[in-house]
């Protein structure tokens, strides 16, 4: 039986921690459905991109994945600074996050730039 070779890419890994955390925020939030389901889908995007694209046979097709879980990252980051504009959530859990993102970010550029 082969194995999930995605669950051995760190990135994969620290992807899952974001999605767990912003599921944390959106679980306290009343109201704005549309952003929370918006939160909820592009933070969950980011480790299935990884895991779809790693599940490729080729590495052009995983580094296209690897791009939209970039585009994930930036998206679910803009509805943070969205929430955190409007006081759903707090500054330092923004800061948090957007560190997360950031380790998250330098992790899949290096693997685009590893597989180009």
């Amino acid at each position: 039986m082969e194995r999930f070779n995605f669950k051995q890419l760190n990135v994969w890994h620290k992807a899952m921690d974001f999605t767990d955390h912003c599921f944390d925020i959106t679980e306290k939030i009343k109201g704005h459905y549309r952003l929370v389901e918006q939160l909820e889908a592009a933070s969950a995007s980011v480790p299935q991109n990884i895991a779809e694209g790693k599940g490729r046979n080729s590495n052009k097709d995983f580094v296209k994945f690897l791009y939209y879980s970039r585009g994930s990252l930036f998206e679910s980051l803009t509805v943070l600074y969205l929430f955190q504009r409007r006081n759903y959530i707090s500054n330092e859990k923004l800061v948090k996050l957007e560190g997360d993102a950031f380790e998250i970010l330098k992790m899949l550029n290096a693997l685009i730039s590893s597989k180009q």
